[in-house]
């Protein structure tokens, strides 16, 4: 197959565990910067890449990539809607409200059941205002969120408007609880969890999460960015 970089593609990549967005894509942009297809007069020019919607470093699952001219199209793959499975540990918070952080509380679970889970699954699908984490990359006054909860400072997060589709609960292991989500864009699935325990009257965080499809696009096309880099012939 062959590939036009400066005119532009759409690349699927499945981002490595502990990686960040960045990470995968400086991984493609460091190891395509020879392709043939930006050699203009003699002269590789510089590789315009980006991704469209970041997964935080203990997620995977996909990511589109767009290069050249269609990278103008990066917002309009950020608008559809998306795909995640993961797992919610039941009965303790972490202040990232994923396991990035250790845990800084417990909560009683006894009266937790498999039917309570579920209901209470349902309750979640619909419109809704969502306040995004405080260690996220949401923009406060020009610095991101992350940034004042690294220097240990408190600031208020204004809620957004995203939508739940399906929620539908997929194992149960107490105190784990697997889970398939469809939701619009701007959903944190990390706010979910932090609402999902507070739902059951205790407290919950993300352990694992995959995002598994964006729009009709999904992780079962994708590559990780150093097999798409293997099974790149640079003589097409």
């Amino acid at each position: 197959m062959s590939f036009n970089f400066r005119e532009g593609e759409i690349l699927l990549i499945n981002k490595p565990y502990t990686w960040s967005s960045f990470q995968a894509v400086n991984k493609l942009k460091h190891g395509l910067k020879k392709h043939p297809s930006l050699l203009l007069d003699g002269k590789y020019i510089h590789l315009k890449i980006g991704h469209a919607g970041t997964l935080d470093p203990l997620a995977t699952g996909l990511l589109i990539v767009c290069t050249g001219k269609k990278t103008k199209e990066i917002s309009s793959f950020q608008n559809l809607n998306k795909e995640y499975t993961g797992t919610f540990y039941i009965g303790a918070t972490t202040p990232c409200f994923d396991k990035e952080k250790e845990i800084d509380t417990h909560y009683p679970t006894s009266h937790i059941t498999e039917e309570l889970i579920k209901e209470t699954a349902k309750k979640f699908i619909g419109i809704q205002q969502q306040t995004p984490p405080l260690y996220s990359a949401v923009l406060v006054d020009g610095t991101r969120a992350y940034e004042f909860a690294r220097e240990g400072k408190e600031v208020e997060l204004k809620s957004r408007e995203i939508e739940i589709k399906t929620f539908d609960i997929t194992d149960i292991k107490l105190p784990y609880v697997s889970f398939k989500i469809t939701c619009s864009k701007g959903t944190y699935i990390r706010s979910i969890a932090r609402d999902f325990g507070m739902a059951l009257n205790s407290g919950a965080y993300l352990t694992e999460l995959c995002r598994t499809k964006i729009g009709e696009y999904s992780l079962t096309q994708a590559l990780s960015p150093q097999v798409f880099l293997d099974n790149m012939a640079f003589n097409d």
